[in-house]
């Protein structure tokens, strides 16, 4: 299979999937190193497409019809569960978190949070890595961007955040 093929088969995958698919397993789907399919999901990308990566792999992101805002959140670590499942239970996707360091700038992750199932998944991957937050670098305070499927669940969610005092002010 030529390198073409292999991007259009890449597409049709992630495309079609409801999951986000690993580099690894990709690249044993087609017998290639994971460097090569980082270079054709970079290919795929430059010719336009939505292609994101989250901690879970790449996914396809169908969310351009959504309402989009983005919400500037203060709260501590302990609070992380809470702020998400907030979110989340009015119908929000978490699509990103980001902060601004004062060395690099604009940092972005793409976490792609839609159901309490995923937040158990991100929380557990959280605690078993010992990772910290990016919003511990800028003691707290980062950006979500929050997709739904209308302006007024956008609403409730961000007067439910202000309720709690996550809403940076």
């Amino acid at each position: 299979m030529n390198s073409k093929d292999r991007r259009n088969e890449i597409q049709k995958l992630l495309y079609l999937s409801k999951y986000p698919i690993k580099g690894g397993v990709l690249a044993s789907r087609f017998s290639v190193t994971r460097q090569v399919i980082v270079k054709d999901i970079a290919i795929l990308r430059a010719e336009g497409l939505n292609i994101i990566a989250t901690p879970d792999g790449y996914i396809f992101n169908k969310l351009r019809n959504l309402y989009k805002r983005v919400f500037a959140i203060h709260h501590s670590k302990d609070d992380i569960k809470i702020e998400l499942e907030t979110i989340i239970k009015y119908g929000g996707i978490i699509e990103d978190i980001i902060v601004e360091h004062p060395l690099y700038g604009e940092i972005k992750a793409m976490i792609m949070i839609k159901t309490l199932d995923d937040i158990k998944k991100f929380l557990k991957t959280f605690d078993e890595s010992n990772a910290i937050p990016l919003s511990i670098l800028t003691e707290g305070i980062h950006l979500h961007t929050i997709s739904a499927e209308t302006e007024e669940i956008l609403d409730k969610i961000e007067k439910d955040l202000s309720k709690r005092g996550f809403i940076l002010e």
